[in-house]
C-alpha cells in the first residue's frame, strides 16, 4: 500500500489549509467555546468551501455537478477542517452525506429536485434516524409514515440529529409497514412544503453547530417522496454507516491533531525548573504516545477509505477505524489537558474545548461497544446483539 499523497492530493490539501488558516479559523474562533453559528453563516462557510470540493459538491459525480473526489482525497482534506473546526467538519460531514444519499438513491424526481441545490449549497440536509427510545438498533425504529391515499402521514420524533435546526429538509427513517427491519423506507421531507419543528439541544461539547429534536405531527408528504424501494431503509442505513464511521472517525483525528499541536506548542513553550517542560522526560513519553496512537488511528480510517474508493465492503474496517479513533482522541485531548496542568482546565487555553468536543465522538454513528460487536461478529461468527 501506498502511504504516500499524489500531487494532485498534495497541493489540493495545501490549498485548502490555506483558506482555512486565513478564512475560516478567524470565523469560527468569534464562536468558541459553545457560540452556536447561525444557519446563514453555516450555509455561507459551506458555500466560501465549494472550490475547494468542501460544501457538500466534492463527492458528488460532475454530471450532477460535483467534482467526483475520490474518498480518499476527500478525507484528506477533511481531517485538515476537522482540525480548524471539528463543528464544522460535523455540519457538512452531514451535507456531504446528504447529496451522496440523494445521488445514489433510487428516486430521480428527488434526485433532480434537490441535488442541483444541495451542490451549491443552497440548501441544507440532514438525516432523521435516532429517535428517544431507538439508537444503534434501525431496525425498531417507532416513527411511522401511514398511508392515505397519495400521500404519507408522518407522526413521530427524531432526536440526536445534526444539521437539525439548520435542515431544510430531512430524509427520515420511517416505517411504512409492520414487517420489523423489512417494514422501514427513508422519505424526504421537506420543511418549507411539508412542515417539522425543531429544537436545539445543548451538549457536552460541539455546541457551534446543531444537534436537534425533531418533531412530524401528522407531516403529509407526498407518496413521490419515498427515496428508496420500500422495505429497504435498513439496508440503505447500514451502507451508509460504512461511509459515515470512517468519517466520525477522521472528526476525531482532526480533533486530536489540533489537540496535540497545542500541547507540542505549550510543552516548548512553558519553563519548569530552569528549561522547558518539553525537556522533561515524562511529557516526552506522554507526546510519543498521543503523537503514536493517533497516526495509528489515521491509518485505519485511511484504510477504510482507500476501501470504499475501490468499492470494497468494509463494514468491520469502518468499525474499527470509527471506535479506535474516537477513543483515542479522546485520550489525546485529555493528555493535552493534562500537559498545560492548571492552564489546561481554563477556557483561555482551547485544549479543554477540544477534549469536551472529542469525548462526544465515541457515541454517534454506533458507540463504541457496538462497533466492538460488530467486529466480534464478525470474529466469530455469532450474533451478539441479542
Amino acid at each position: 500500500m501506498n502511504f504516500l499523497p499524489t500531487e494532485e492530493q498534495r497541493l489540493a490539501v495545501e490549498g485548502f489549509n490555506r483558506f482555512l488558516e486565513a478564512e475560516l479559523k478567524p470565523i469560527v474562533t468569534r464562536y468558541q467555546p459553545d457560540k452556536l453559528i447561525e444557519k446563514e453563516l453555516m450555509r455561507d462557510i459551506f458555500r466560501m468551501m465549494l472550490p475547494y470540493g468542501m460544501g457538500g459538491n466534492g463527492l458528488i459525480a460532475e454530471q450532477y455537478g460535483g467534482l467526483g473526489m475520490p474518498w480518499l482525497t476527500f478525507a484528506l482534506m477533511y481531517e485538515q477542517l476537522a482540525r480548524i473546526s471539528g463543528d464544522v467538519a460535523i455540519s457538512l460531514l452531514i451535507q456531504q452525506l446528504g447529496a451522496y444519499s440523494l445521488e445514489v438513491c433510487s428516486n430521480a424526481t428527488m434526485r433532480d429536485k434537490y441535488l442541483p441545490r444541495m451542490v451549491c449549497a443552497d440548501i441544507i440536509a440532514c438525516s432523521g434516524i435516532s429517535e428517544p427510545g431507538v439508537g444503534s438498533n434501525v431496525a425498531e425504529v417507532t416513527c411511522r409514515a401511514k398511508r392515505d391515499g397519495a400521500h404519507f402521514v408522518i407522526t413521530g420524533e427524531k432526536t440526536w440529529i445534526s444539521n437539525g435546526h439548520y435542515s431544510d429538509f430531512c430524509m427520515v427513517i420511517a416505517r411504512v409497514a409492520d414487517q420489523g427491519a423489512k417494514g422501514l423506507s427513508m422519505i424526504l421531507v421537506d420543511r418549507a412544503e411539508h412542515g417539522y419543528e425543531s429544537r436545539n439541544i445543548d451538549k457536552l461539547g460541539l455546541n457551534s453547530t446543531s444537534t436537534a429534536q425533531l418533531f412530524f405531527d401528522n407531516v403529509r408528504v407526498p407518496i413521490e417522496n419515498q427515496m428508496i424501494e420500500p422495505g429497504t431503509g435498513l439496508k440503505n442505513t447500514l451502507v451508509l454507516f460504512e461511509k459515515a464511521r470512517p468519517m466520525v472517525g477522521l472528526t476525531s483525528v482532526g480533533i486530536a491533531q489540533a489537540a496535540l499541536d497545542k500541547a507540542v506548542a505549550y510543552a516548548k513553550e512553558r519553563r519548569q525548573h530552569g528549561k522547558p517542560i518539553g525537556g522533561h522526560q515524562l511529557i516526552q513519553g506522554m507526546l510519543a504516545e498521543a503523537a503514536t496512537r493517533l497516526d495509528a488511528a489515521r491509518l485505519l480510517v485511511y484504510r477504510a477509505f482507500n476501501l470504499i474508493d475501490h468499492g470494497v465492503r468494509c463494514e468491520v474496517e469502518s468499525a474499527m477505524a470509527k471506535w479506535y479513533a474516537t477513543e483515542i482522541a479522546v485520550d489525546v485531548a485529555s493528555k493535552a489537558v493534562q500537559i498545560h496542568g492548571g492552564n489546561g482546565i481554563t477556557k483561555d487555553f482551547g485544549v479543554e474545548l477540544l477534549f469536551r468536543n472529542a469525548r462526544m465522538m465515541p457515541i454517534p454513528d454506533g458507540t463504541t461497544e457496538i462497533q466492538k460487536l460488530i467486529i466480534g461478529r464478525a470474529l466469530t461468527g455469532i450474533n451478539a446483539f441479542s
